[in-house]
């Protein structure tokens, strides 16, 4: 079970592959120089989302549907849904029901209500006063008002593909970094989104044992954890600057994001904290996250986006995968000039100020940085 919850601070004010180029670093031991990659080219669950104080919740749930058409037309999406052989007599025998984020269609058979259609999980929320439901021929035709009329839905459901395909417009090329306690669920995730969006696929365990020639674990029993999370966040230096990228970091005490200190240029891009949990229900995990982002102790609690995983198993990754898109997805909508105000720190040079982005000028190693009284920079709607 993956679960999801994302961060949504009240201080915060998204096909083109990148050009192949070489990056450079280097700790006060090590310097690498390197050729950036190129890009390669259980049943399915929907997320729902829950909006509890000032954050988001997201569960699993069956989803039951038939054939269908779906058409986006900007303030509205249109549905239709085949009758076939369904003998409708009059607009009694259907049943339309949308709330939120959910549909229900029934239509009457024999004397009893069958269902066409069940989601608690409609791509984004509709205006349900304003729904409109007709017969054409054999078809049922349902026109839903869009609560937000500038998003395109690619779908009429929130699904793996629709949300693969629906992202790119609200990430606007914004790069995407995956924490967490377990490299391996780090490197998975991370590459079924890649894989998914058309991203750049990084991982700094692999970029880190080719260059230095040694394994992760070697380095650390030779030198110390400290220096192989001094060197990946060299790394994390080099990738800040670059769009359409999904990084998998090294896991546990290892790497850089689990310590607060090195965070300067994972605010470059949207962070998803992939957390294991023995949390036993949704609530549990729920509080469970926000404690730790309240906590702040843990690197990985600065962190946009928190999934909770219950268990993990490989095959699942894109699952998990799913649960991150859909978070990201209510984040970003919740506070659309988010990707622009990344691509405003990355410009000003990751200087650690995130989300209060200081003018141009300010100096991160004093505590005024020689301005005083100056409000943080904004960007233009």
């Amino acid at each position: 079970m993956a679960g999801a919850f994302a961060r949504a601070s009240a201080t915060l004010c998204f096909l083109s592959q990148n050009p192949i180029k070489s990056l450079h670093f280097s700790t006060g031991t090590h310097s690498f120089n390197f050729p950036k990659p190129k890009v390669s080219a259980f049943r399915w669950n929907s997320v729902r989302r829950i909006s509890p104080l000032h954050g988001f919740s997201c569960y699993c749930f069956d989803t039951t549907t038939s054939h269908y058409e779906f058409s986006d037309g900007s303030s509205e999406v249109e549905l239709r849904l085949q009758l076939g052989s369904q003998d409708v007599q009059s607009a009694k025998d259907i049943f339309v029901d949308a709330d939120g984020t959910s549909l229900t269609v029934k239509v009457r058979q024999a004397g009893s209500f069958i269902t066409l259609l069940d989601t608690n999980s409609l791509f984004e929320k509709i205006k349900p006063a304003e729904t409109i439901w007709y017969i054409d021929d054999d078809q049922l035709v349902i026109n839903l008002k869009k609560r937000d009329p500038d998003l395109k839905w690619p779908d009429i459901m929130e699904s793996w593909e629709s949300l693969s395909a629906g992202s790119l417009q609200l990430l606007k090329g914004t790069s995407i970094y995956i924490v967490g306690d377990s490299t391996e669920i780090n490197q998975k995730v991370a590459r079924e989104l890649a894989v998914a969006l058309g991203y750049t696929p990084l991982d700094t365990k692999e970029l880190l044992e080719t260059f230095a020639k040694q394994t992760v674990d070697s380095w650390v029993l030779a030198e110390g954890s400290d220096s192989v999370a001094e060197a990946e966040s060299a790394i994390l230096e080099s990738l800040s600057s670059h769009v359409r990228a999904v990084v998998a970091t090294l896991g546990g005490s290892l790497g850089a994001a689990g310590r607060t200190d090195k965070w300067r240029h994972l605010f470059s891009g949207f962070t998803v904290w992939l957390s294991q949990t023995e949390a036993i229900d949704e609530d549990s995990a729920e509080e469970e996250a926000r404690r730790h982002i309240q906590d702040g102790s843990l690197g990985y609690s600065n962190a946009d986006v928190v999934v909770k995983l219950q268990g993990w198993v490989a095959d699942h990754a894109k699952s998990v995968a799913q649960a991150s898109l859909s978070a990201l997805k209510q984040l970003i909508l919740s506070d659309k000039i988010l990707p622009g105000k990344k691509s405003l720190y990355i410009r000003l040079g990751c200087r650690g100020d995130w989300p209060n982005i200081k003018p141009p000028g300010w100096d991160p190693s004093t505590a005024t940085g020689g301005i005083t009284d100056v409000p943080p920079a904004t960007l233009q709607n």
